[in-house]
């Protein structure tokens, strides 16, 4: 190709870019504006609902201290916006209908009622809500054809991309199994997949001919040429990310070099955020068991009558640093559920050491309330890495060393490997999602987590067990744990030595 040729494509390519970034950009304000309307015309409903609330009748709004008013609903706007971020609650074309709807809802809820009860405090009485009942009555409906439009209107301006996938083995390949069936699927659409692990030069001339690529398992050399690519040529990319990833996130740049330089080192809790966080565990968890004590005591009786058996049950836990502790549940099983002494998880509502009696309780989560004591006591936190037990432990330790990275902090109630992750979330994942957590842990999050939390009360999905006849998620996963490349081709290697034995 002679030098005018190579020159005009390069120019037909920046073209293409270019025009492919407009549209994006003019889609993306579309979408920002959409949502911007929907916000203002909530707290526009709030508005009118304060005013009813507190005059009890719409007449000459001018006459009625406005001054007053307007930083109330300015707080609800404050307060409503924090919550949709908590939740996602305007995630159009990544997120079902039903869930962008519970989204939206669950803010609106968690708004009004902190507005009200703030209000209440200060006026020292509580006024009758009804008004705002009826305004999240309206708000409900509102959101249900709000979060179906919504999507539509977003997969309508957002043409469907060719995608590809590139994995490095079969392994790999289910990683991005998750996606099927889900409106990720009506945007991106995989119409050829790659096994593939060799030099990113091999693969940038078939990259040219798709709108998307996702990558899972690949070399570190060719993952990172992909990144460069995509950055380059405005393509979106999906990658699963490492451990290293996860941890680097958490890097601090240090100016001292003539160089850039990023530093990494195990992760020790500001003395301030330590302390504020200690006083909430024990403030939140205090109150709790206050006012949840009559629902833990019918709890405890329900499952007294039921089988004779205990109640509660103990079990042995680690925390920070791999200390043990006792941790406190409600029993669900069977007394002789491990009447063999192994270990096991639980494989959800196809286990039959499962009583009828603890698949409601575990359905509804009250399974973990006596938790709330082990919270007091400081063995664990409202927000932390879920606690593992030792014998579990010590099986994921064996191939997949890092899983000892968890216990940098305090164990805790629920965390991100709960909020979006699953029960039995691959343990590698389960891994990443707190190495998120550890980085960027601060108060702010651990008020999200402990909202988003609620959320996943409506989802059924969260609850999964492992597969029948596993101990743990490892039993099933455990390849696909250890074919996951750990930056360098010594796990690589290691896993397809293992896909050649099995």
């Amino acid at each position: 190709m002679g030098k005018m040729e190579e020159k005009q494509l390069n120019k037909t390519g920046l073209y293409e870019y270019r025009e492919s970034h407009i549209r994006r950009t003019k889609n993306k304000y579309r979408m920002t504006f959409v949502k911007m309307y929907r916000f203002i015309f909530d707290i526009f409903l709030f508005y009118l609902a304060w005013i009813w609330f507190r005059y009890g009748r719409f007449t000459d709004l001018s006459d009625y201290g406005f001054r007053y008013n307007y930083f109330v609903t300015i707080g609800y706007a404050v307060v409503l916006y924090w919550f949709k971020k908590t939740y996602n609650a305007d995630l159009f074309g990544y997120s079902r209908v039903r869930i962008i709807a519970l989204a939206q809802f669950l803010s609106q809820f968690f708004a009004v009622g902190i507005v009200y009860f703030g209000v209440s405090i200060g006026w020292q009485h509580f006024r009758n809500p009804i008004v705002f009942f009826a305004l999240l009555v309206v708000q409900f409906a509102i959101d249900i054809l709000w979060s179906y439009f919504g999507s539509e209107y977003y997969f309508k301006i957002n043409p469907k991309r060719r995608t590809l996938l590139v994995y490095r083995n079969e392994l790999d390949r289910n990683r991005f199994g998750a996606i099927k069936g889900k409106p990720i699927e009506r945007l991106y659409e995989i119409v050829d997949e790659i096994e593939f692990d060799g030099e990113f030069e091999e693969l940038e001339s078939k990259l040219d001919d798709y709108d998307a690529v996702f990558v899972a398992g690949v070399n570190s050399g060719c993952r990172n040429a992909i990144l460069k690519y995509c950055k380059n040529k405005g393509m979106p990319g999906f990658f699963l990310p490492h451990v290293g990833d996860a941890i680097m996130q958490e890097a601090s740049h240090i100016q001292s070099f003539d160089s850039p330089v990023l530093y990494v080192n195990r992760t020790i809790e500001d003395p301030l955020y330590a302390f504020v966080k200690r006083a909430f565990d024990m403030v939140s968890s205090g109150i709790a068991i206050v006012l949840l004590s009559p629902l833990m005591l019918i709890t405890a009786l329900i499952i007294k009558l039921y089988d004779k058996g205990p109640a509660l049950y103990k079990q042995t836990r680690l925390t920070k640093d791999g200390k043990e502790f006792k941790i406190l549940k409600f029993r669900s099983m069977r007394v002789d559920a491990e009447k063999d002494g192994v270990a096991r998880l639980s494989t959800g509502d196809k286990d039959d050491r499962i009583t009828p009696v603890g698949r409601f309780i575990r359905k509804c989560r009250l399974d973990e309330l006596p938790q709330l004591i082990n919270i007091f006591k400081g063995d664990m936190s409202v927000v932390g890495p879920r606690p593992e037990r030792p014998e579990i432990a010590e099986q994921y330790y064996e191939t997949m060393p890092d899983f000892r990275l968890r216990l940098q902090v305090r164990a805790g109630l629920t965390g991100y490997a709960q909020v979006y992750g699953k029960y039995n979330t691959d343990p590698y994942e389960k891994l990443e999602f707190d190495l998120l957590y550890i980085n960027k842990m601060n108060i702010l999050t651990d008020l999200q987590l402990c909202f988003a939390t609620f959320f996943i009360l409506f989802q059924s999905e969260s609850t999964e067990g492992i597969e029948t006849g596993a101990t743990t998620a490892l039993s099933v996963n455990k390849h696909a744990t250890e074919a996951i490349d750990y930056e360098d081709g010594s796990e690589g290697l290691k896993a397809e030595k293992q896909d050649q034995m099995h």
